[in-house]
C-alpha cells in the first residue's frame, strides 16, 4: 500500500488588480476501499472561507470567493494519500453474457450519463474501428484493454498541440494530443461498443520516472466491467489503473471534473502557472517543492475585448489543468 504526498500549486497572475473572484476546485481525493485520505490542505490566497459540498456524481467539491482587489491567485492542495491494489476481473463468465449484460442495463441509472455519446463526423470511422475484433467476440474487460492500447498506439503524446477547446474530429484527424485527448478517445470508442465509461481527474504517481502526466494533474478513463465494476484504464500509459494512480473525481467528460474553475471582475490578461510534485513513503520526492511552478509554465494571454464566449473566463480557468 504505497502512500504519497502530492502538492499541487495552481497560480494565476494579473497586469493590474482583479476584484470579485468567486471559483470552485476540485482537489479532494475520492474516498473509499481503494483510496485512504490520510490528511488534506488547501490555502487559498486571501484565506477566503472553503465552502464544500458533493456534486451529483459523488465528487467532493469546495467553493470559494476573494472579492478583494488582487494582482494573485495561488490555490496550494497538499494531500497524503494512501492506495490499495486492486484484485483484477477474471474472464469466468461467458463473453456473449457480459455483453447482453451491458443491454440489459443501459437505461439504468447511473449508466446512462456515461453512455451518452457527443456527436462528432468522425463516429463512424471511430466505430469501424472500435468494432473490429472486439464487440462480442472477446470479454469486455479484454475489449477494454485492447482498445486502450489502441490509443496508445496510435496517437501520439504531444504537449501543446491541442487545447480544453479542441474537438474530437480535431483530436481524431490529428491522431496526437495529451492524456484528456487519449481519455476522450477512449470513452467515445467505449461508448459505440455500449460500455459505460467516464472521465477520471488525478494523479499518476510513478516511483521511476516511467509513466507520462508527472508534473500535473492527469486523466484516465473507468469502464463499468459487467459482475465486476468500475475499473481505470489509462490509454496515455497503455496500463490498467492501479494504486499508483490517486483519483481525485469523476464525470462525463473534462467539463465535468475541472480541478479549478471561476469568474472575476478585471482584466481579461491573466499568466496561469501549474505544478503538481510526488513525495513517496521512502521520502523520495519527484519533483523539487521550491521549483514545483518553474518547469510547468503554462502562459495564455486572452487579447481580445472582454466580449462573448472566447473570452470566457470559465474556459479560460479550464484550460491547461489537464495539459500534460
Amino acid at each position: 500500500m504505497p502512500r504519497f504526498i502530492i502538492h499541487h500549486v495552481t497560480k494565476y497572475t494579473y497586469p493590474e488588480p482583479v476584484r470579485d473572484s468567486a471559483n470552485q476546485v476540485m482537489l479532494y481525493p475520492l474516498k473509499d476501499e481503494y483510496q485512504n485520505l490520510q490528511s488534506q490542505r488547501i490555502a487559498v490566497t486571501g484565506e477566503p472561507a472553503l465552502e464544500v459540498y458533493k456534486d451529483y456524481y459523488g465528487n467532493e467539491i469546495g467553493s470559494f470567493m476573494n472579492a478583494a482587489p488582487h494582482t494573485e491567485l495561488r490555490i496550494d492542495s497538499n494531500i497524503s494519500v494512501i492506495t490499495t491494489k486492486r484484485k483484477m476481473p477474471v474472464d469466468d463468465v461467458p463473453a456473449e453474457q457480459q455483453w447482453s449484460h451491458l443491454q440489459e442495463i443501459k437505461y439504468m441509472v447511473p449508466f446512462i450519463d456515461f453512455l451518452k455519446q457527443e456527436n462528432f463526423d468522425a463516429l463512424p470511422e471511430m466505430k469501424a474501428v472500435a468494432d473490429a475484433g472486439f464487440y462480442k467476440t472477446v470479454s469486455v474487460y479484454t475489449a477494454m484493454q485492447q482498445l486502450t492500447s489502441h490509443v496508445y498506439q496510435n496517437f501520439q503524446y504531444i504537449k501543446g498541440i491541442t487545447s480544453i477547446s479542441t474537438t474530437l474530429d480535431e483530436i481524431w484527424t490529428l491522431k496526437a494530443g495529451v492524456c484528456q485527448d487519449f481519455a476522450h478517445i477512449l470513452l467515445a470508442m467505449l461508448r459505440l461498443l455500449g460500455i459505460p465509461a467516464r472521465y477520471v481527474s488525478g494523479y499518476v504517481c510513478p516511483h521511476d520516472h516511467n509513466l507520462r502526466g508527472e508534473g500535473a494533474t492527469h486523466a484516465w478513463v473507468e469502464a463499468y466491467i459487467p459482475f465486476y465494476g468500475w475499473l481505470g484504464f489509462d490509454p496515455t500509459n497503455n496500463c490498467v489503473v492501479d494504486d499508483l494512480h490517486v483519483r481525485l473525481a469523476v464525470g462525463r467528460s473534462f467539463n465535468d471534473v475541472s480541478p479549478v474553475r471561476g469568474t472575476y471582475k478585471g482584466t481579461a490578461k491573466q499568466t496561469l502557472e501549474v505544478g503538481v510534485s510526488v513525495s513517496y513513503e521512502d521520502g523520495q520526492v519527484s519533483n523539487e517543492m521550491a521549483s514545483i511552478l518553474s518547469p510547468k509554465l503554462v502562459a495564455t494571454k486572452l487579447d481580445e475585448k472582454p466580449d462573448g464566449d472566447n473570452n470566457s473566463y470559465r474556459r479560460y480557468m479550464q484550460m491547461v489543468q489537464q495539459q500534460q
